[in-house]
């Protein structure tokens, strides 16, 4: 059975431990990156990553941009929105559809 998880700094992450999320804490990009390998081979089908996190690693996620499981989405961390998730839901989008729908 596959699960969710997410993976980010620990003020980002530790409320989602209460709803059933698995939970991987990092604060540099060695940790970052071996925690979402850790979490992509431990059958997680969706793997939340804050987006200051994903900063740190954005070669260790682009290699499971093209692979559907696991999918890994970026959120907005404890300081907020980076712009980063939604700039790569609009990349995403604009490759699918061709054309830039969400301006």
């Amino acid at each position: 059975m596959y699960k969710t998880a997410v993976l980010g700094d620990r003020e980002s992450v530790l409320g989602f431990m209460s709803a059933g999320f698995s939970v991987a804490e990092a604060d540099n990009s060695e940790d970052a990156a071996r925690a979402l390998r850790r979490l992509a081979n431990e059958d997680h089908a969706v793997i939340f990553v804050t987006e200051e996190t994903a900063a740190m690693i954005p070669d260790e996620i682009e290699k499971y941009r093209s692979k559907p499981i696991p999918a890994v989405i970026l959120i907005p961390g404890k300081g907020g929105s980076l712009g980063i998730g939604m700039a790569n839901i609009k990349n995403s989008v604009e490759r699918a559809v061709g054309a830039d729908i969400l301006k």
